[in-house]
């Protein structure tokens, strides 16, 4: 099945190779807007030469990772909270849902002006984006519980450390991956706008420079990498996904 998976992932991509297959025949090498593919190789050489992309990509996966992992586990806390406890989530459900209307951009000068221009501020940016839905989806997983589940734990006796990370952590661990899952491609965005509109060093910062400078090539180079980047990072979070799944199949058996 993981074979079946990764060759449909790579059949995915031919309608992308015949697009700049297409665009290489038909572009103009020299076009202000649309450069020919060939020519965004020796760009981003040269930013390999001027040792920039690589620093460039180590931050973003830096503030795209300590990003991810805060919001997620400050979506668990928060959500197995609300999940539990109906009165705390009727006291702070107004605030979340304010909250999760703004938009990340609008935090970002917000976000400068408390913190500064500096990796600091492009975490926190990050967490209050990417925390939603791992907040959404195990508050709601919580909810979803059977409730002898937790009328057994109490028979039992169990200290609240065991019921959480014996039983409601367990339970709910799909939807917390689903919520991950979700979250992670909002992290990666939200990481490389925050270094767009800032020019904190990474891969966005970079994007914005080549953009602000007129240098086309560069920019459809690094549009790449970063296209790459997020396609690691999704099989990464898949491969857990996949493995959480096999083990809830297994216990169930």
């Amino acid at each position: 099945m993981t074979q079946r998976l990764r060759f449909d992932s790579l059949l995915g991509l031919f309608p992308l190779v015949l697009l700049l297959g297409a665009w290489q025949l038909l572009g103009d090498p020299e076009s202000p807007f649309f450069p020919a593919p060939s020519s965004w190789w020796p760009a981003l050489f040269k930013l390999g030469q001027g040792d920039k992309i690589i620093p460039a990509i180590l931050d973003t996966v830096r503030t795209f990772g300590v990003g991810l992992l805060g919001a997620t586990v400050l979506g668990v806390a928060l959500g197995l909270s609300i999940g539990v406890s109906r009165t705390v989530g009727r006291a702070v459900g107004p605030t979340f849902e304010f909250a999760r209307a703004l938009p990340p951009a609008a935090i970002v000068p917000v976000a400068s002006l408390l913190l500064g221009f500096d990796e600091t501020m492009k975490v926190v940016v990050v967490v209050l984006a990417a925390l939603w839905p791992i907040l959404l989806n195990t508050s709601s997983g919580v909810q979803e519980l059977n409730p002898v589940l937790l009328d057994t734990a109490r028979s039992l006796r169990l200290s609240r450390r065991r019921t959480l990370f014996g039983v409601l952590v367990p339970s709910v661990m799909p939807a917390i991956v689903l919520g991950v899952r979700v979250a992670t491609p909002i992290a990666l965005v939200i990481t490389l706008l925050v270094e767009y509109l800032t020019a904190v060093n990474g891969l966005g910062a970079l994007v914005g420079d080549a953009q602000r400078t007129f240098q086309p090539a560069k920019v459809y180079a690094l549009i790449v990498i970063t296209g790459v980047l997020s396609l690691v990072v999704n099989s990464l979070v898949r491969s857990v996904e996949e493995a959480v799944r096999r083990r809830r199949v297994g216990e169930r058996r």
